[in-house]
């Protein structure tokens, strides 16, 4: 079972007498099934509904521990502080810890941690002290990843654009709908219940390799979207899904930069194609 140091990952403890109530608060998973499962995928959002990061939460012996992108915990540690008032609750910095992850093919068993709280498909991931007893990369890890086309924030989605729906959180189990009010609720829920979801995750694919995340994804002359994450022929892309299905329908050629790639949506993905494939104004 690959075992692998993910060392483009900090951890950020939250603990505290009142911990739990704080992040149920304020952010987008629900506590409750943290503590139940050992760990769970969630966000903090803006109030007008868009995710500021993304993070994987673990329950700890004193609190919990997000492990998040190393270049956005100092940030993420100043946003928590400033939302914390007069709670008896403690943010910090965890240099002691670090993430790791494991994966195999699923009928292997054993391993430490918990299943990966997005997709089981992903393997295991917790926290420990930093140590060099791994036979993978970050990188071996982030190839696993984007073979099941799983966003991560920064790369995937930019940070304060994407709505939790845009970056798939409603399908991987990052978002409570009914556990209450939490920083950008209101928005979440109303566009679950309208419906208004556009932009969503696609799993990509092409025999050639592919540029470098950013890149614009068109159907035909028609933008669709943006590229994220690449790597053995595998691409993760966000795009209107509907404009996708209009150039699909349309027999047009889907490009990411100059190169052509076959879009799919993601195993894991609770939403569907359009109904229509007429183009959506815009």
């Amino acid at each position: 079972m690959p075992t692998a140091h993910l060392d483009d990952r900090a951890v950020v403890r939250i603990a505290g007498p009142e911990a739990k109530a704080f992040l149920q608060n304020v952010l987008t998973l629900d506590i409750e099934g943290v503590d139940r499962a050992g760990s769970g995928y969630g966000a903090l959002l803006t109030p007008q509904g868009k995710i500021l990061w993304d993070f994987v939460l673990h329950k700890t012996e004193d609190g919990y521990a997000a492990d998040i992108r190393s270049d956005e915990a100092g940030a993420f540690v100043k946003r928590l502080k400033l939302y914390k008032l007069r709670a008896k609750v403690e943010i910090a910095p965890a240099p002691e810890l670090a993430v790791y992850a494991a994966w195999s093919d699923l009928s292997e068993q054993g391993g430490e941690g918990r299943p990966d709280p997005r997709l089981a498909a992903l393997g295991l991931r917790w926290l420990a002290a930093p140590s060099g007893a791994t036979d993978a990369s970050a990188a071996d890890w982030h190839r696993h990843r984007i073979a099941h086309a799983i966003p991560e924030g920064g790369v995937d989605f930019l940070f304060g654009d994407a709505f939790p729906t845009d970056a798939g959180l409603d399908s991987l189990h990052g978002v409570a709908f009914d556990k209450g009010c939490y920083i950008g609720q209101e928005v979440v829920s109303r566009m679950r219940h309208r419906g208004t979801a556009r932009r969503r995750i696609v799993a990509l694919s092409a025999e050639t390799a592919l540029p470098d995340p950013g890149a614009e994804i068109v159907g035909g002359t028609t933008p669709l979207g943006r590229l994220g994450s690449s790597a053995d022929g595998h691409a993760i892309g966000l795009v209107r899904l509907d404009r996708l299905r209009a150039a699909l329908d349309a027999h047009l050629p889907v490009r990411a930069g100059e190169e052509e790639v076959a879009a799919a949506l993601p195993a894991w993905a609770t939403y569907d194609w359009p109904a229509s494939s007429a183009a959506a104004e815009d």
